[in-house]
């Protein structure tokens, strides 16, 4: 998909953070867009400053964990602008919890927002793509969705199983003219942390300062526009953190005797 103008792309957690600045950035492609968040307020807020007129935006607020809902939202999208080009599986939450500490319920509800909604929206647009004969699925996930670390345990989890279930949808629709694209940042500046859940289901309510000095969201957006235009299968995206990624591959032992020593410093706390 080598241009995006008039391409109709659904953007979901798109009131704040990654979401906010991939719809800045597509809207200056020129695409049609659907924003979903729950607040209706702040969507309202994203779509004044992205400076589409009305005709070429639209607001759809809702949870995205009510997954019983995601046929009715794809009807509606696709009776406003009679298509689907690309879904941006992009709401989610992170942790800040010890895995001894957190309650099943815990890792339950992040795996309900952060895997099994995009999964269930993407089975919601798919047939739509099969039928016209292309589409493009992006779905946010993480480094951590590659490695785990400490007082991350139910949101690497959930960023894991996204890379098995869209991996696996990849090769199947491939041949249907479908793309996947898997997104993985580093440290973003935006209040992941803060809104991070905690072992009593409260929010973290702090900035971490990996977060604080990371890379601006604005940038991600504008890597994650030239990936889609080529079509990459993943996005790598952030500062010195992505060489984890790398040392994964070459060294697992060597990256986790590292986080190992972090986790002992409490730096994952910070």
């Amino acid at each position: 998909m080598k241009h995006l103008k008039n391409k109709t792309i659904w953007i979901t957690g798109a009131s704040a953070g990654i979401g906010e600045a991939l719809a800045k950035a597509l809207a200056i492609e020129g695409a049609n867009l659907v924003l979903t968040a729950r607040r209706e307020d702040e969507l309202n807020r994203v779509a004044s400053e992205t400076g589409l007129p009305q005709e070429k935006i639209m607001i759809l607020p809702a949870d995205v964990t009510h997954l019983d809902e995601t046929a009715s939202l794809t009807n509606q999208v696709i009776q406003r602008f009679g298509t689907i080009d690309i879904l941006v599986n992009n709401a989610g939450r992170s942790s800040r919890a010890l895995a001894a500490e957190t309650p099943i319920e815990i890792d339950q509800q992040l795996m309900k927002l952060n895997y099994f909604a995009p999964v269930a929206l993407t089975k919601a647009v798919l047939p739509q793509m099969i039928k016209q004969g292309s589409g493009h699925i992006v779905v946010t996930s993480s480094v951590m969705g590659k490695f785990g670390t400490p007082l991350r345990s139910a949101y690497s989890a959930s960023k894991h199983a996204l890379h098995g279930f869209f991996d696996t949808l990849r090769e199947e629709v491939s041949d249907k003219g479908i793309q996947v694209t898997i997104l993985c940042p580093g440290y973003i500046k935006t209040e992941v942390s803060i809104n991070s859940i905690t072992a009593n289901g409260d929010n973290y309510n702090k900035m971490s300062r990996y977060q604080q000095n990371g890379t601006s969201p604005e940038k991600l957006a504008r890597r994650v526009v030239k990936g889609i235009k080529r079509g990459k299968r993943e996005i790598w995206y952030g500062g010195i953190e992505i060489l984890g990624l790398y040392l994964h591959r070459i060294s697992p032992y060597l990256l986790y005797q590292y986080l190992k020593t972090q986790h002992r410093k409490n730096a994952f706390l910070e």
